[in-house]
Order: C-alpha cells, then structure tokens, then sequence
C-alpha cells in the first residue's frame, strides 16, 4: 500500500448503525470497506448514556462492554485522518459519552441498558427481509454483505430474545 496514504488514514472499527455505509459516509466521505474483524473479549450491548434516552434514537443505543470469552464481528473502514473530527463528534466524545478504544471503535460511558431503538430494530428487520442485491459487487463486498446479512439475522435474533426475557 502506499506509504502516503497509511499515513494520513486510520482503520475504524465499527458496530451498530456505522455498518451501515450510506449513514457513516453523511459526515466522514472517506469511510471504505477495509475488512471485517473480530474483536475478543466483548460483546455487543444496547444502552443509553447516564439512562438518557436519545432524541434521535429514542430508545437503547449499541455499545460494546468487555466480556471475557466473548467476540463482536464487525466491519473495519478505513478512513482519512480528515474525518476523526467528524467521527469523534458523532459519537459524542466531547460529552463524554463514548470513548475511543486503542483499535479506534468507542464504548459508551455509564451506559444503562434499554432495548434497542424502534428506528434500529425497523432497519434491522428492513435488512432482513431485503438483503442489498449482490450481483455488481465485488467479491470482497459481496463477502462483506453476506456477513453483514448474517450478523443481523443473529443480532435481531439476540435482540428478540433480551426484550422477551
């Protein structure tokens, strides 16, 4: 890879809805697929900063809190240095209500567990029933798809049975 570039990006790992690529692209143009990864030793949670309900989400927020022998599966974008503001403003660092790990993802401070909003649960359930058509992408992206349709089969899975218990 060029040396130019490795310098001036950075790999972000992400959960929740900066999956999604149209909305992490809305304020950080630069995000590109760079792989999917696993990171050991958490586990995907939903929750809203100091039980403050968001007013754009209006219900639980993900989060990822440790959790020995536990994994979380997502996608890492690779993103110019031009977006860590950005990047760092929508997950509300400045508040103090996310903190960047060392692999640059962020984990909510204070998080007390609420169920996932209707907003995630409506696009999650959209995602299921309409997986995006696979027959112009790339094989890398196509992988990445497929992933991502599992991944939210699972997670949805997961999310029905916390509101059921």
């Amino acid at each position: 890879m060029d040396e130019n570039i490795e310098t001036h990006t950075f790999l972000y790992f992400a959960y929740g809805s900066n999956l999604l690529k149209e909305r992490l692209q809305l304020k950080n143009p630069s995000a590109s697929i760079h792989c999917v990864a696993r990171l050991k030793d958490y586990k995907l949670i939903f929750g809203n900063y100091k039980g403050l309900a968001s007013d754009r989400w209006h219900g639980g927020v993900a989060t990822i809190e440790d959790s020995p022998a536990d994994e979380v599966w997502e996608v890492v974008w690779r993103m110019n240095v031009a977006d860590l503001e950005s990047l760092d403003s929508q997950e509300n660092v400045r508040i103090g209500a996310y903190s960047p790990l060392n692999c640059r993802t962020y984990i909510m401070n204070s998080c007390i567990y609420t169920p996932p909003s209707p907003q995630y649960l409506k696009e999650t359930q959209l995602l299921l029933h309409s997986p995006p058509p696979l027959r112009h992408l790339c094989p890398v992206v196509s992988l990445v798809n497929n992933f991502l349709h599992l991944f939210l089969r699972i997670s949805f899975k997961n999310i029905s049975l916390y509101l059921n218990s």
